[in-house]
């Protein structure tokens, strides 16, 4: 029978710390303020003190001024390079970003990018979302048919 939580058992050697008695006694060093210094905030009983929180001071986060914005209309591209798709895919074979997710090349399918780096020297029948200038011009010359999605 293998080792259960109910047969669990600490190290030989120790593994074990008491827990701390506090507020038993000068003697034990853990009396009077029970280990939470002199009066104010941390002494009290059900104190959480934010991270941020400066002692009422105007927090550092909001002395610094905010700078520029987050565009909520961007298309985040996953993109895939030509070198990479002539060593994965042979001759006249049709890519789709559905093939691309299959063999690891990206994660999603919904907005994919083909960008012109490496050699492309066989013909592609290339799908998705959208092309750089090179990558469009180096499948055409290698006899390849390029094909734009909708973007999302």
């Amino acid at each position: 029978m293998g080792t259960t939580l109910a047969t669990l058992s600490p190290p030989r050697g120790g593994g074990t710390t008491a827990r701390k008695r506090l507020g038993r006694g000068h003697g034990s060093g853990l009396g009077t303020t029970a280990g939470r210094g002199q009066k104010g905030q941390g002494s009290r009983s059900g104190v959480t003190i934010k991270r941020d929180f400066e002692g009422g001071q105007m927090p550092l986060v909001r002395r610094l001024p905010k700078r520029g914005f987050k565009n909520i209309f961007r298309i985040e591209y996953e993109i895939v390079n030509l070198g990479t798709l002539a060593s994965t895919f042979g001759r006249g074979a049709k890519v789709t970003p559905e093939d691309l997710k299959a063999r690891g090349l990206v994660s999603h399918t919904n907005a994919v990018k083909v960008l012109g780096g490496g050699e492309l020297g066989h013909a592609l029948d290339v799908s998705a979302h959208g092309f750089s200038q090179t990558a469009r011009a180096k499948i055409e010359a290698a006899g390849g048919k390029v094909q734009e999605l909708k973007r999302p």
